[in-house]
């Protein structure tokens, strides 16, 4: 198993920046294919983007493209979310979320929570207009 712990998150102006972090502690961390996730208020957890083990390969969520990038440090056993040019759409609880690069995708690679073994307990960025 593994422990994610989500910090960064905060109150920012609309077009400020923020980068959250996500620490994980247990088994290796750079067997797992990591993802951001969030959600706004009465909405349903939406993908953000996502990384898969080596940090070789990156996936985002349309409206966040060249505004947010997702990277890793195995090293450090933390992967970031650095968010740009934030807008108050952004405005939501942000979680991290691990699936061992070992286990098969179910049905929908990279882009749904339900693909996701293991959750943080999710950070809050909330941007002002």
């Amino acid at each position: 198993q593994v422990q994610l712990v989500e910090s960064g998150g905060g109150l920012v102006q609309a077009g400020g920046s923020l980068r959250l972090s996500c620490a994980a502690s247990g088994r290796p961390f750079s067997s797992y294919n990591m993802g951001w996730f969030r959600q706004a208020p009465g909405k349903e957890r939406e993908f953000v983007a996502a990384i898969s083990r080596s940090g070789g390969t990156t996936y985002y969520k349309d409206s966040v493209k060249g505004r947010f990038t997702i990277s890793r440090d195995n090293a450090k056993n933390t992967v970031y979310l650095q968010m740009n040019s934030l807008k108050p759409e952004d405005t939501a609880v942000y979680y991290c979320a691990a699936k061992p690069a070992a286990n098969a995708w179910r049905r929908t690679p990279w882009v749904s929570d339900g693909e996701y073994d293991y959750w943080g307990q999710g950070t809050q960025v909330t941007v002002s207009s």
